[in-house]
C-alpha cells in the first residue's frame, strides 16, 4: 500500500523545534534531579554529623573519646556503603555540623562541595559573607576557593573598622538589596586586589598600557575580582571639557551602589598627582556624565604601591569616593597577603581617621549627582 500522497513530511525547521523541546525538558528534569540529590546529599551530611556530636559529646566539643567513636564508626559505614563513610569524611560531617548547627539557615543553592571550603574558614562572620556572596553570585566551587584562598573578606576596606561600619548586621543575600543605600563604597573595595589570573611577569617591568590589555582580555576574572554589582562601561573612555580632552584607563557602573567607578591605573608609588587627577575625574564625570538619579563617583588609583603620606594629607584624607588601591600580579603566601592587607587597612584608617564617614549610611539625599549639591558637599568636607 502506498503512503498517501497528500501527507507532507515534517519540515527540518518543525524538527528542530522538536528537538529543542524535547532537550529542554530533559536538561530541566537532570537539573531537578541534580538539585534533589546536592539537597538530599547535604542533609544527609549534616544529620550524620549531627548524630556524632550528639553522640560522642552530649554537645560538649571538649569530649576525649571521640577519635575512637568516629573510628569505629567510619570502620562498619565503609565495610557497608563504601570510602565515602570513612573517618576523614566523618570528621568533615562533624565540622559541617558544628559550623552550621542550624539547619535552616543553610543555602540549598550550595553544594556539599561548596561546603566542604566554607568548613575552612574559622571566623564566623567571615564564613557567613562567604555564604551569602557565593549564593548571590554564583560562584562556582573553584570560584569560592580561589575568594577563600584570597582572603576576600579580610581585603575589603569596610573590616577594617567594623566599630565604625554603618548600623545593620550583614550584606542581604539577594544581589539587589532592598535598601542599597545602607551601603557604602568601602563594602565594595578590596585592597589589595589579587589579579594573578591575569599571568604577568613578577620579574619585568610592567606598561600602564599591557596591564589595562591583560584586564581587558581577563574581564570576567577581574569581574568577580572586583565582586558583586560590577558591570564594565568602558575602556579610555573619553572626556571634553572646555578646550581639554581627558581619558579614563577604565570604566565600570556598581548597579547596586547605583554610581560610577573609574580606575585609573599607575605603574610605580602613587603620587599626590594620581589622586588629584583621579579626584578631577570623578567630578568631571558627576557634572558631565551621570543621570540625576546616579549616586557620586568613585574613582580607584590602582598601583603598585601606596603611601601614608598619601592617604593622610592628600585629598584622599577623609574622602569616601576617592582610593589609592595596591595591586599584585602573582598570588602571594597566605601569611605575606595577611600582613599586606593589615598594611592596607592601616593606610584605610589613616585616610578616615578625621571623619565619621567610612562609618556612616550613605543618606539618599547625598547621593544624587547634583553639580552643584556635590560641590558644596566636597567643600565642607575640605572645611571639617
Amino acid at each position: 500500500m502506498k503512503p498517501d500522497e497528500t501527507m507532507q513530511q515534517p519540515t527540518q525547521g518543525a524538527m528542530n523545534n522538536l528537538y529543542r523541546s524535547v532537550r529542554k525538558v530533559i536538561e530541566q528534569a537532570r537539573g531537578f534531579v541534580s538539585v534533589a540529590a546536592n539537597t538530599a546529599l547535604v542533609r544527609q551530611n549534616w544529620e550524620i554529623g549531627r548524630l556524632i556530636v550528639e553522640h560522642e559529646q552530649g554537645g560538649n566539643r571538649k569530649a576525649e573519646y571521640g577519635k575512637a567513636q568516629i573510628a569505629g564508626l567510619a570502620q562498619r559505614l565503609t565495610t557497608e556503603y563504601g570510602c565515602g563513610y570513612d573517618e576523614r569524611n566523618l570528621r568533615y560531617m562533624r565540622s559541617f555540623y558544628l559550623a552550621f548547627p542550624i539547619w535552616n539557615t543553610l543555602c540549598s543553592e550550595l553544594s556539599w562541595s561548596h561546603y566542604r571550603i566554607l568548613m575552612r574558614v574559622g571566623d564566623a562572620k567571615a564564613r557567613e559573607w562567604y555564604e551569602k556572596e557565593c549564593v548571590a553570585c554564583g560562584w562556582s566551587v573553584r570560584e569560592l576557593d580561589r575568594q577563600v584562598s584570597t582572603q576576600a573578606y579580610a581585603r575589603l576596606l569596610s573590616s577594617a573598622n567594623p566599630d565604625r561600619r554603618r548600623r545593620r548586621q550583614d550584606v542581604p543575600h539577594s544581589p539587589m538589596p532592598e535598601k542599597p543605600s545602607s551601603l557604602v563604597p568601602a563594602d565594595f573595595i578590596r585592597n589589595p586586589m589579587i589579579l594573578e589570573f591575569l599571568s604577568l611577569p613578577d620579574d619585568v617591568k610592567l606598561r600602564e598600557t599591557q596591564l589595562e590589555s591583560a584586564i581587558i582580555s581577563h574581564l570576567k576574572e577581574v569581574l568577580m575580582e572586583l565582586g558583586r554589582g560590577f558591570c564594565f562601561v568602558a575602556r579610555q573612555r573619553h572626556i571634553h571639557s572646555g578646550s581639554d580632552d581627558y581619558f579614563i584607563d577604565l570604566v565600570f557602573y556598581n548597579c547596586i551602589l547605583k554610581c560610577y567607578v573609574l580606575i585609573d591605573l599607575k605603574m610605580g608609588k602613587v603620587t599626590h598627582r594620581d589622586v588629584g587627577q583621579m579626584d578631577m575625574y570623578r567630578r568631571m564625570f558627576d557634572d558631565l556624565v551621570c543621570q540625576p538619579d546616579d549616586r557620586p563617583t568613585i574613582g580607584i588609583v590602582l598601583c603598585d604601591e601606596t603611601d601614608a603620606n598619601i592617604a593622610n594629607y592628600s585629598v584622599l584624607a577623609g574622602n569616601d569616593k576617592l582610593y589609592a588601591v595596591k595591586y599584585s600580579t602573582v598570588m602571594p603566601p597566605e601569611d605575606v597577603l595577611r600582613r599586606e592587607i593589615a598594611a592596607q587597612k592601616e593606610l584605610f584608617r589613616l585616610q578616615m581617621q578625621d571623619t565619621e564617614t567610612a562609618g556612616n549610611l550613605i543618606e539618599p539625599s547625598e547621593t544624587a549627582c547634583n553639580p552643584s549639591t556635590r560641590r558644596r558637599a566636597d567643600s565642607s568636607a575640605k572645611h571639617t
